[in-house]
This record gives C-alpha cells, structure tokens and sequence, in this order.
C-alpha cells in the first residue's frame, strides 16, 4: 500500500494511492463505514496504518477501484507526508562516493550523523530555497532513502529491524556546503536552514519493497542523473541503522531515518532536483522540487 498526503482546500489529508489517482481517509472511511485517522502521523503514531494495510491486502484494494471519488494524479497538490515528527535523524558520508565528493575519509565505527529541525520540512514540488546569507555560495542536495519508523521502541535486534518500519520514502536533503567546509562543527548551521528536507510523495509499506538492499538511489539534477547507488554498498546498512539508534536513544512513531546519498549536487536558482528510488519490478514515485535563490529575490 501507499500513502500521500495532499492539500484540499486548507487541510492536508492522507490519501491511499490507486492505479487510478488518489482516495482520501476520510472518503474511503464513509463508504466503507471505518473511522481511521485522516493524517499519516496519527495513522502510525495510533499503529492504525498497519490495521489499514492489513484491510488493503485482504480485499481493501479491490474495493478502492471501485470507489469512484478518485484524485487524478494530475490533480493533486501534494504536501510534506507529515510535518511535526520528534526527530528526523541523519545519516551522513554512508556512500564512499559522497564522502570523496567533502574530501573526506568515510567515517569508521559509527555512522556520522545529525540531527534536522521539523522547520526544514518542505514537500513534492515546494520550493528549495538557497539561503539569502553571503557566506551560503554552495548549496547542494541529496537523494537519500528514507525510513520511517513505526512504533515506540528500545534496544532492538539488527534481524528484527523491519517489525518497527511504518514505510519507506524518498528524501532530498540539503547541505549549505560552503558553510560547512568553514568548520564541521558548523554542521547543524548548514543543514538546519527552512526549505532543507523535503520528503514524499509517498510513503510505500515494506511488503511494496521486496529487497531493500537492491532499491536504487539517484540523485537527478535538471532531468539529468547525477550520481546513483544501490542500497546494498552503503556502508551501514538499514538493519544496522535503525537497531543502533535504538540501543543509543530509542525510536518514536513517525521519526525519520535519512540514510544517506549516493552523491550531492550543487543547485542554482531556477534548477530543479529529484530523487528517483526504483527496485526489482517497482518504482517509488519521483520527489521532486524547484530551486530558488533568496539572493536574487527583492
């Protein structure tokens, strides 16, 4: 099953997505008498998302088709999946590549991390904004699988890593990179700026994903792929991911693990960049987002 979350009129809602277009919660729960939560964070926090699937791959998805209140694709005016989880938590150099691309040496032992703000938060086709400071004159953005965590947990076994995902998603995450590379405790600086973390359109359950080590990450700058990878070489893989920061600090429902980028690339005012994700026999639909220079904005 998937799930979006669209705007109509001034609320976002959470939509199951259909061969044909989009359903809302609410829509799907007066014509089939359910009362689900209308909004993907209180589906997982309320760990109603895995009753909704449970209803979808055992006759729930047929009856969608026949539901006749449908969204066109083209219609849709998509929001962030969510906006306020606890923590978005970061992982960062977890490609050889990408840490070639700082000059810098992949880190050994633990993973390097960070954390983001919930104001970072942008969704499918909102702008990236380019800061308006002087010293911001290199921004880049990443193409980054993401995971979203399902329920409260602590201490988990590396085997039992997928028990505690609610989905996974596409992610473009952005770096001020020439403020960064004045010094690396300026980390939470360069990638705490409004616009720097846009995730969706899509949240995709783990029965959609066959194996996740052979998904495909691409980083797609302008239509042109920059920079792509296979989940497989990253050098700290998703069970070992979401089973350490359990023993560190624990998981809530609804956090977020961005797991790194094959490759940044920098952007300029009027770019647009993706993040395409694809595995064996499945796609994610494509995040995508404009850019634009606050510099050369009055």
């Amino acid at each position: 099953m998937r799930l979006s979350t669209i705007k109509i009129q001034d609320k976002e809602v959470a939509a199951v997505v259909t061969e044909k277009g989009l359903i809302t919660i609410e829509t799907l729960n007066k014509k089939e008498s359910k009362n689900w939560k209308t909004d993907i964070f209180s589906l997982i926090e309320t760990e109603e998302l895995e009753d909704l699937n449970h209803w979808y791959k055992n006759g729930g998805k047929e009856k969608l088709e026949s539901i006749g209140e449908v969204i066109k694709f083209e219609d849709a005016v998509y929001a962030p999946l969510y906006r306020n989880p606890k923590r978005i938590f970061g992982i960062g150099l977890n490609y050889v590549d990408h840490a070639g691309d700082l000059g810098e040496k992949a880190p050994t032992g633990f993973p390097g991390s960070f954390y983001k703000p919930a104001s970072t938060i942008v969704g499918h086709k909102d702008e990236i904004h380019i800061p308006k400071l002087a010293e911001a004159k290199k921004t880049t953005a990443e193409a980054e699988l993401g995971i979203i965590i399902s329920k409260k947990c602590k201490f988990i076994d590396k085997k039992d890593w997928k028990d505690y995902v609610a989905g996974y998603t596409t992610i473009l995450d952005m770096t001020e990179e020439s403020i960064l590379r004045q010094n690396p405790r300026f980390l939470t600086i360069a990638k705490g700026f409004d616009t720097f973390f846009s995730f969706g359109p899509e949240l995709v359950t783990p029965d959609e994903v066959e194996d996740v080590l052979k998904l495909k990450v691409q980083t797609v700058h302008n239509g042109e792929v920059h920079a792509e990878n296979v989940v497989s070489n990253m050098m700290h893989q998703p069970d070992e991911l979401v089973s350490l920061i359990s023993h560190i600090q624990g998981w809530y429902p609804g956090d977020i693990l961005s797991t790194g980028t094959p490759r940044a690339v920098a952007i300029n005012d009027s770019d647009t960049v993706e993040c395409r994700i694809s595995g064996e026999g499945m796609e994610f639909r494509t995040l995508e987002n404009p850019v634009v220079d606050l510099k050369l904005k009055k």
